[in-house]
């Protein structure tokens, strides 16, 4: 019986130059694993690899699978060697053996082994994107010029501030009748912590509605859209924007090591906490101007707390007393390590921002942690 796992074909078409490097084994590395319930192709990959992002290179096509890109929760993943000694990661196939039939009456009759195949629901999936699509779905960074120059929501047919489902509202653009669109109100504005610049406005949805008679701006008419939908109050000034524009998702990613000259650090969470893990979203200040692009894996670090040379010997600099700050001077204070704590990957990209999804954290990460690309 052929027991499979989705590794998602895409996530496999990583560029070469991204996985030319040699394969680091994690020091425990089992040499067989059977996949588990909840199981990510992040996970299990971790279990193997030191990075990785490199899975491609461990996962080889076994000739015995028509399709080695799907495995599920049961299936014995076990690690071999190659001719050349290279690692290589494949799917214990279940065969049955040979029968031998031997009844007084009739002749011997020998069976070959084969492989039979079962269909089996719910392969682990290579990304969780449950996690992403509702952040993706509610949220949005808009530009100041955006924000400036989007159309809006200038009121109802009901004459008050907010609407709920059902309700007509009125935009001052030209809209195109029978197209949905989605409107936003803005929230905070995300300043970048290292260059005190403005990386955009953090705007949510509000709800989604249907054109159903187009405006003329020229003649000072606005176009009128039914409400079918409300997530919360629809106020005048909600900004709107064709539905699901910047909201598409890949069905797949394709996971590669950030730029080696990336780095940035954490600057918001979706749930606005300041301490966050696994499978949580967060924005990192670079974007597409810093050549950050979907998909890309990037290392989570901290700098270890700053120690300085003191009469009384070593203290940690924010705990010592401010005349100890003084007189330590430059040459008492240690250059202290930055250690690694977790990845990330970028899903959606903004010009000078990008969200991500946390891939795993050895302990909760938090704002200001720094995010760089990975260590080879």
């Amino acid at each position: 019986m052929i027991k499979k796992i989705i590794l998602s074909a895409t996530f496999f078409t990583l560029p070469w130059l991204a996985v030319a490097n040699v394969l680091e084994l994690n020091k425990e590395a089992p040499t067989t694993y059977i996949v588990e319930k909840g199981d990510t192709l992040w996970d299990i990959s971790s279990i193997f690899l030191e990075q990785p992002w490199l899975w491609p290179k461990l996962w080889r096509l076994n000739p015995e699978i028509d399709n080695p890109h799907l495995i599920y929760p049961g299936d014995v993943l076990r690690l071999v060697y190659d001719e050349q000694g290279e690692p290589q990661l494949i799917v214990e196939e279940a065969t049955a053996p040979p029968v031998e039939i031997t009844p007084r009456e009739k002749p011997t009759i020998k069976l070959s082994p084969k492989l039979r195949k079962q269909a089996k629901k719910e392969p682990v999936a290579t990304l969780p994107l449950h996690v992403i699509a509702p952040y993706i779905q509610y949220d949005h960074l808009l530009t100041q010029a955006q924000v400036d120059t989007l159309p809006y929501v200038i009121g109802s047919d009901e004459g008050y501030k907010s609407s709920m489902d059902g309700f007509k509202v009125y935009v001052n653009d030209d809209l195109i009748p029978g197209k949905s669109y989605a409107m936003y109100y803005v929230d905070e504005e995300i300043i970048d912590p290292e260059t005190d610049k403005s990386l955009g406005y953090n705007v949510k949805l509000t709800g989604t509605a249907q054109v159903v008679r187009a405006g003329n701006m020229a003649e000072r008419r606005p176009s009128t859209m039914l409400v079918n939908s409300a997530n919360r109050e629809i106020r005048s000034g909600n900004l709107v924007l064709p539905i699901n524009e910047g909201q598409l998702l890949p069905s797949f990613f394709t996971m590669q090591s950030a730029d080696p000259s990336l780095r940035g650090v954490i600057v918001k969470s979706a749930t606005d906490g300041r301490e966050f893990g696994k499978l949580e979203v967060v924005m990192i200040n670079r974007g597409s101007e810093h050549a950050v692009k979907v998909g890309d894996v990037l290392s989570i670090q901290r700098q270890s707390p700053a120690v300085v040379e003191t009469k009384d010997g070593p203290q940690y600099k924010a705990t010592a007393s401010r005349w100890d700050r003084l007189t330590s001077g430059g040459e008492a204070e240690y250059d202290m390590p930055e250690e690694p704590l977790g990845e990330v990957m970028v899903f959606k990209v903004y010009d000078q921002a990008s969200m991500a999804l946390i891939l795993r954290t050895s302990k909760p990460a938090r704002l200001l942690d720094i995010v760089a690309a990975p260590k080879p």
